[in-house]
């Protein structure tokens, strides 16, 4: 994997902080919208780097978060009109499309 730089971290955050209230992306999305060969790599930037971003509009390609983010995750994406089946979130309806 290529070395993260400060171009890929600054582009990850803006991608981030364009997430509407009630949708969602996935880290796959941003890794491409990003020229990111892995969405790891996003992850590894919000976890370094998002106390300013709206980080819960953010899920795995699954719609399932973390166990330990899901409580709160889901919580602040409900508030928000996401529609969550089975502690999932529903891609079909709330993920935002980068292109």
């Amino acid at each position: 994997m290529a070395a993260t730089t400060e171009e890929h971290v600054e582009r990850v955050r803006e991608i981030v902080a364009s997430v509407p209230p009630g949708r969602v992306v996935t880290y796959g999305d941003i890794a491409a919208a990003a020229g990111l060969s892995s969405p790891r790599t996003v992850g590894w930037i919000l976890r370094t780097d998002s106390a300013d971003l709206p980080w819960h509009r953010v899920v795995p390609a699954n719609g399932r978060p973390a166990a330990h983010l899901a409580t709160r995750q889901l919580a602040e994406l409900q508030g928000e009109g996401v529609s969550i089946r089975d502690g999932r979130v529903d891609l079909r309806t709330a993920r935002f499309d980068l292109g």
